[in-house]
């Protein structure tokens, strides 16, 4: 066991002193206040403010603040679907103040190289539309089809490959985009790091210009170096694959592992062993992968988000498994499920030691905080009372994700704080759904079943280890 941890520990320390692991963690945590008040605006203006899939349609009053969903409307497209934007421009930042740098260039910068790989420039002819009709079948068309040039524009050689028009697309600035974002903004910042370090580079100006002036003119060259590379990157893709860079790199990385992890019930449950594993060790196993994890689930996230919003059918929100869904299902009450532990021990529990940190880890477990638990108890190794804590999490996830497969419950959403207490959690990222809630006490009451027998077990060994001495 001893060796075991040593070697957890080994790889626990390696993981939180990466640079890069570090930097995405913290540029997904900066970011969290944004998605949920983007999450806010989706429950006003689906769930609340809605007269046809929301309270509106069950109480018409509340529709007397229609006026306002404009501003929950923007607040929505302005986080989550610009999170590409934010987590490029953060993730810069975090790069750069591990290098060495200070200042808010870095963040421009990065917004900079992620806009020179992103298009602007597009065919209207490729513009869609779609609806279902009454027998629900799809049906699509794009512009292009209705476009019919004659006349003086025809003679002088103008078709539908004509008209053009300019913006930045949702697909790039969602969370579609999300892997180009993470890999222009690391690979850019090393690119210019490396460059501004070279003291070649650097024009220095008289000591009687301003710092300021100073300093832009010391890095202009490492940013227009580092610009051309990184535009150079993207030509190169376009010309070699046919694809832009974002469609490339979500069909070769995002795609492949969100197919092989991020819809696999399996790998999850892998995963949350290793997090828990990290637990029994001492080490707060969810920072240790959260840099995996949120790249890979979040996106699955906002499409879903995307979706509900657009006032899909059930079954039309493509994905079972979320960032959320994992929130709900295996992180209730903390890391191992462990709320169903305090639960158990308050019912069960004939040790007074045993039921006063119960007590006390009540109010923190209901906001999804377990540390008095995981400490206190201790659940850190802790042979016997470890069993559950990695088995539990595994088990509800693979309950959770029968639940949601089934229909029995709605799938997942919505952004919530992490915080958010159980039951709570399960009716709002689901839509305001209350077999949300009723999903989320299933699991609940079966993390406390699992837990039951290995509690009645270490207590009885705490009993030997009384009477030994």
């Amino acid at each position: 066991m001893d060796a075991f941890a040593d070697k957890l520990g080994r790889v626990g320390a390696w993981c939180g002193q990466n640079k890069y692991l570090n930097a995405i963690k913290n540029a997904f945590q900066n970011f969290m206040p944004a998605t949920i008040s983007g999450a806010v605006g989706v429950l006003w203006t689906n769930v609340l403010v809605n007269d046809s899939t929301g309270l509106g349609a069950l109480w018409s009053p509340i529709m007397v603040l229609k006026v306002l969903n404009p501003i929950f409307t923007a607040m929505q497209y302005a986080t989550i679907s610009c999170i590409t934007i934010g987590i490029t421009m953060l993730l810069a930042s975090e790069i750069a103040e591990a290098n060495g740098e200070t200042g808010a260039f870095p963040a421009v910068l990065g917004f900079v190289l992620w806009m020179m790989v992103t298009p602007t420039s597009f065919a209207a002819k490729d513009l869609s539309a779609s609806f279902i009709d009454k027998a629900g079948k799809s049906h699509g068309y794009t512009l292009g089809k209705f476009i019919n040039v004659t006349g003086e524009a025809a003679k002088h050689k103008i078709s539908a490959d004509s008209f053009t028009y300019s913006g930045i697309l949702n697909n790039y600035t969602a969370a579609t985009g999300l892997f180009t974002g993470l890999i222009v903004a690391i690979v850019g910042m090393e690119i210019y790091n490396m460059f501004r370090k070279n003291d070649s580079l650097k024009i220095k100006m008289p000591e009687q210009v301003p710092p300021g002036v100073a300093r832009a003119f010391e890095v202009l060259i490492p940013t227009c170096l580092t610009a051309i590379i990184i535009g150079a990157v993207g030509l190169v893709c376009q010309l070699a694959t046919g694809s832009e860079l974002n469609a490339f790199i979500f069909n070769v990385v995002q795609k492949p592992l969100q197919s092989l992890i991020g819809n696999n019930i399996f790998a999850v449950a892998i995963l949350y062993v290793i997090i828990s594993l990290f637990w029994c060790v001492g080490i707060h196993g969810n920072n240790m992968v959260s840099a995996v994890k949120e790249p890979i689930f979040r996106p699955l996230l906002y499409a879903n988000t995307a979706a509900f919003t657009a006032g899909a059918a059930q079954k039309d929100i493509p994905y079972v498994m979320n960032l959320t869904m994992l929130q709900m299902f295996g992180e209730f009450g903390g890391s191992g499920v462990t709320i169903g532990l305090v639960i158990a021990i308050l019912i069960f529990s004939k040790r007074e030691d045993n039921r006063t940190i119960a007590g006390i880890s009540v109010v923190p477990g209901l906001f999804n905080i377990n540390e008095t638990m995981t400490f206190g108890v201790p659940l850190v190794l802790n042979p016997i009372l470890d069993i559950p804590f990695i088995i539990a999490p595994v088990v509800t996830l693979v309950v959770g994700y029968l639940l949601v497969s089934s229909g029995f419950c709605p799938k997942i959403v919505l952004e919530v704080p992490w915080t958010m207490p159980p039951v709570f959690l399960g009716f709002l990222c689901t839509g305001g759904s209350p077999m949300g809630a009723v999903s989320q006490l299933i699991v609940i009451a079966l993390s406390v079943v699992i837990y039951t027998p290995f509690l009645i077990a270490y207590e009885k060994y705490q009993a030997k280890q009384s009477e030994a001495e």
